[in-house]
């Protein structure tokens, strides 16, 4: 178990993040604690070149105008200043003879031959002198004075290199010290940044301990990623959760709407089996039978079709179809029903748009609309239908003068098999209005209804229509009937 510890931690989210933060920051640290040493010695070594520089300028001109008398009392004159350091001073004449060396048992341990007369041609040479023993460095700069002495200042860099000993002392205990700070600040990082994530976790567990799902994802609206994956799950549980109940309450609405046809099936095989051996009374028992069981077939038939349109699996045949000649078929279809119930079926203003959508699907909607707005409206009423284009959508109008729907079941109207209290004494499935409103929805369009009771209502329906096209083109898009 413990062998597995070390490859369970290197695969863990938390760990990783955590290691990664950790990394970039050091080595952020590391990068600018290098550049901040590189930057120090190399202020450090250019400010001992400018001490060299200046002092050499002064030596030599001290050297020209008084000789080695004015160059002594120049160096005891700096000697005495404070924070002073021994500078090496060479005076080298025409014919290679040493005319001054100060101090001389300061250097000795370098080997000064290498500072031979350089061809200088009136300018500055650098040259570096090694002590092999020691591995100090001495730096000395040379220039050709008139008269053809070689004059020579140098220093040595051992103070610089110890005050960067120093420094890099004090870098590497920061550099642990930022360490620490980047280990503890990506933990602490990590943990902050996956609070959502735990939580989110947490919920599910709840959720698949208990079975309930009404648990949510504690989330705050700060625009974060995670916390916005927090917001989306728990709108999937709400919708989850609307969805479980409306599936309860469709079960229970199927349940008990298929109660009463099975009851009419098994009443109608028992008179039938207690009944004598008459032909005609046997054979209307198994029409009366076949003409239940369609009854069911065709609600099953319907829930299918409307759970298809909703979660979007319902192949759509989409094509540019004539709206005029789609309504005047379904008007034609509802006539004779709205003339046999004394229901005046008319046509108001229908613009000739072009609509992209299914065909079948589409005419299964006004039908619906047709057969819902006759069936509601009493002998004498009216039925108008109309159509017009309104921006990107075509919208359809249907409006009877029935008795209207409640206020307060107009918002469930388009539940499946919700059937209002007056709509019970008439024979129907209630599953009409839940069709009509998930095949637009499927089409992405929309659909709605205004009612006044005892006044009528109003059902409006929006698809979208054809894309813009040539002139000579419209007509032949258009699928005939």
């Amino acid at each position: 178990m413990f062998s597995r510890l070390p490859e369970r931690l290197r695969h863990t989210l938390g760990l990783r993040l955590a290691l990664w933060y950790s990394a970039i920051f050091v080595a952020s640290s590391l990068a600018f604690i290098a550049l901040t040493y590189l930057l120090l010695s190399a202020s450090l070594r250019q400010y001992d070149r400018e001490i060299i520089e200046t002092t050499l300028a002064e030596y030599a001109n001290a050297y020209r105008a008084g000789g080695v008398d004015a160059l002594a009392n120049a160096i005891r004159t700096n000697q005495a200043a404070a924070g002073y350091e021994p500078l090496f001073v060479r005076a080298v004449g025409p014919y290679q003879d040493v005319v001054f060396l100060s101090p001389q048992t300061e250097w000795r341990r370098f080997d000064l031959s290498q500072l031979a007369t350089p061809a200088l041609n009136e300018g500055q040479q650098w040259a570096t002198l090694v002590d092999g023993r020691t591995g100090d460095v001495l730096d000395v700069a040379s220039v050709q004075l008139p008269d053809g002495t070689l004059f020579q200042v140098g220093k040595s860099t051992a103070r610089r290199e110890a005050l960067l000993a120093r420094f890099r002392t004090i870098l590497l205990v920061d550099f642990l010290s930022l360490v620490l700070l980047g280990l503890a600040g990506g933990a602490i990082f990590t943990s902050s940044a996956l609070r959502p994530v735990r939580d989110l976790i947490g919920t599910v567990r709840e959720i698949l301990r208990t079975g309930r799902i009404s648990s949510r994802v504690h989330a705050q609206d700060t625009g974060d990623a995670l916390d916005d994956l927090g917001q989306l799950v728990n709108a999937m549980l709400d919708r989850i959760e609307a969805l479980i109940a409306g599936m309860r309450g469709a079960l229970d609405n199927v349940a008990h709407d298929l109660r009463t046809p099975m009851m009419r099936l098994r009443g109608i095989a028992e008179n039938a089996l207690q009944s004598s051996n008459d032909p005609v009374a046997l054979r209307e028992a198994l029409a009366d039978c076949l003409e239940e069981s369609e009854r069911v077939v065709a609600m099953l038939n319907t829930l299918m079709d409307i759970s298809e349109a909703e979660t979007g699996t319902m192949k759509l045949l989409r094509e540019p179809v004539n709206l005029r000649e789609l309504i005047q078929n379904a008007v034609e279809l509802y006539e004779d029903v709205a003339e046999d119930k004394g229901v005046a079926l008319a046509n108001g203003t229908i613009e000739d748009v072009c609509i992209e959508v299914d065909r079948n699907r589409t005419r299964q909607v006004l039908a619906n609309l047709l057969d819902n707005a006759v069936k509601y409206t009493p002998a004498g009423g009216r039925v108008d239908i109309s159509a017009r284009r309104e921006g990107a959508q075509a919208c359809v109008r249907v409006a009877d003068t029935g008795a209207g729907i409640a206020t307060d079941e107009l918002p469930r109207i388009w539940e499946r098999l919700y059937r209002g209290d007056k709509s019970r004494s008439e024979r129907g499935l209630g599953l009409g209005l839940s069709l009509v409103k998930a095949i637009v929805g499927a089409h992405g369009g929309t659909v709605s209804v205004t009612s006044t009771p005892g006044a009528g209502s109003t059902f409006v329906i929006c698809l979208p229509t054809c894309p813009p096209q040539a002139p000579g083109q419209r007509a032949q898009n258009l699928s005939p009937m």
